[in-house]
């Protein structure tokens, strides 16, 4: 039981240590749901909805910018 506890914590873990790189200015939801930490399919349609009203992102702290995204989101993935 310990071992099969421990598979799904580095399962959910390795999401959190293993994140891609993606480029929030040309990425569809579905690839920033799945590569950036913290953004589920909600998140990433409002990234997408962000960019494609205002324009491309200029610098990576606009993400914050978008409805949803704070400053913990941001710093999760800012190395992405």
């Amino acid at each position: 039981m310990k071992h099969a506890l421990l598979g799904v914590a580095l399962a959910l873990a390795s999401k959190v240590v293993f994140a891609g790189a993606v480029n929030i200015n040309t990425a569809d939801a579905k690839t920033l749901a799945k590569e950036l930490v913290g953004i589920g399919a909600a998140k990433a349609e409002a990234i997408v909805k962000y960019r494609t009203e205002k324009g491309p992102f200029k610098v990576p702290e606009e993400l914050k910018k978008v409805e949803g995204v704070g400053e913990a989101t941001y710093e999760h993935n800012k190395a992405n």
